[in-house]
C-alpha cells in the first residue's frame, strides 16, 4: 500500500517533557528554501509524498481566483482558511454564496460544530447543531461554489475528480510544485487531497507567497493578492488564540497548518518551510516551523519566543505548569 514518510527516514523534530522526563517525541521531515528557491535546510525524507491535507488550500483558492472569481481582503482570506467557525467566518463564507446566488444547501463539507469555543457554546445554548457553514473548510467550498456558478459548472458534483474545477486545481498544483501527484486521496471536508513531496508542496508555496502584485501574470497578480489578504487579515485563516493567526499577526508570516501534522509557511523575505509531523500531532508544528526559521536567521529569536508563550505548549500536571514541548531542530 502506497504510504508516507517511513519512521527510519524522518528525524526527531520536537519532544515532549513532563517533570525533566521526555515523555514523547515527535518525529519527522522538514525542509526549508531560500527565498532563491535553493534548499538551505533539510530534515529527514524530503522527497517521499505526503498528504498535505489543509495545506493545499492556498493552491485551491488560487484556481477559484483565476476562474473568474474575484475576491480581495477577507472574501480571499475565508477562501484558504481552516477557520475556527466565529460568526465572523461564517458570514464571510455566506456573503460568497450569496453573491453567487447559491444556498449554503449546496456546500457539500459535513455539518460540524464552530472550533472555536464561545462560539460552539452559543450554538449549543440556542439549540443549532453542526452545520456545514461552521465547518472549518466552508470557506474554500464556498468559493469553490462561486467559481461554478461563474463558468457554468456543475455544482452538485464540484469535488469530483472529473469536475473542471478539481482538473484546473490539479493543474495548478503541478504548474507551481513542478511535481505530479502520485497518488488522490480524499480529505477531511470531502475534497481531492493530492499526495505531494515535502519539496514539492515547500516550492508551490513559495511560488504563490512570493508573488508579485505587478507580475505580467494573471496567476502571480492573483497569488500575491491572496498573500496580502492572509497577511492584511490573520484572524481569518484560523482564528481567536490559534497558531496560524498569531504568528501572522505577530510575525508577518504567511502560514498554514494542515491535519495530520503539516506545516506551512513562508517568512517576510520569502524563506519558506514545509514539515510533516509523522504521529500525525499538530501541538508541535508551528514551535518547530518558527524555530527552523530562527535557525536559518530569517526571524528574530526573541520575537519568537515571545510568540511561542502565546502557544499552548505548556505540559501541566495537578493543575500546574510541570513541562512544556521543546523543539529539537
Amino acid at each position: 500500500m502506497a504510504g508516507t514518510i517511513s519512521t527510519r527516514d524522518a528525524v526527531e523534530l520536537a519532544v515532549v517533557e513532563r517533570s525533566g522526563f521526555v515523555e514523547s517525541r515527535h518525529a519527522g521531515s522538514a525542509v526549508v528554501l531560500s527565498p532563491e528557491g535553493e534548499v538551505i535546510r533539510e530534515l529527514g525524507d524530503i522527497t517521499t509524498p505526503i498528504l498535505p491535507r489543509s495545506t493545499l488550500k492556498p493552491f485551491q483558492a488560487l484556481a477559484v481566483l483565476t476562474s473568474g472569481v474575484t475576491l480581495r481582503g477577507e472574501d480571499a482570506a475565508i477562501a484558504t482558511a481552516s477557520h475556527s467557525g466565529t460568526a465572523g467566518h461564517v458570514a464571510l463564507a455566506k456573503g460568497i454564496l450569496d453573491r453567487a446566488g447559491v444556498s449554503p444547501d449546496a456546500l457539500q463539507c459535513p455539518p460540524a460544530w464552530p472550533q472555536d469555543s464561545a462560539s460552539r457554546d452559543q450554538a449549543a445554548r440556542a439549540g443549532v447543531g453542526p452545520q456545514r457553514l461552521t465547518m472549518n473548510c466552508s470557506g474554500k467550498h464556498s468559493a469553490m461554489l462561486a467559481a461554478c456558478v461563474a463558468n457554468g459548472w456543475p455544482t452538485d458534483t464540484y469535488l469530483e475528480l472529473d469536475h473542471p474545477l478539481q482538473k484546473r486545481i490539479l493543474e495548478l498544483i503541478e504548474r507551481l510544485a513542478s511535481e505530479r501527484p502520485v497518488a488522490t486521496a480524499i480529505d477531511g471536508c470531502g475534497a481531492p487531497v493530492h499526495a505531494l513531496s515535502l519539496g514539492g508542496l515547500a516550492r508551490g508555496i513559495q511560488k504563490v507567497t512570493s508573488a508579485s502584485s505587478t507580475s505580467p501574470f494573471a496567476l502571480f497578480r492573483e497569488a500575491a493578492a491572496l498573500t496580502a489578504a492572509v497577511r492584511e487579515h490573520p484572524w481569518v485563516i484560523a482564528g481567536p488564540g490559534q497558531p496560524d493567526t498569531i504568528a501572522i499577526e505577530r510575525l508577518g508570516v504567511f502560514a498554514k497548518g494542515g491535519a495530520e501534522g503539516v506545516m506551512v509557511a513562508t517568512s517576510p523575505d520569502g524563506t519558506t518551510l514545509a514539515l510533516k509531523m509523522l504521529d500525525g500531532s499538530p501541538r508541535a508544528t508551528m514551535l518547530v516551523a518558527l524555530r527552523l526559521f530562527v535557525d536559518v536567521g530569517v526571524l528574530p529569536e526573541s520575537a519568537v519566543d515571545e510568540v511561542l508563550t502565546e502557544l499552548d505548549l505548556w505540559i501541566t500536571g495537578g493543575g500546574a505548569r510541570v513541562g512544556r514541548i521543546r523543539s529539537s531542530v
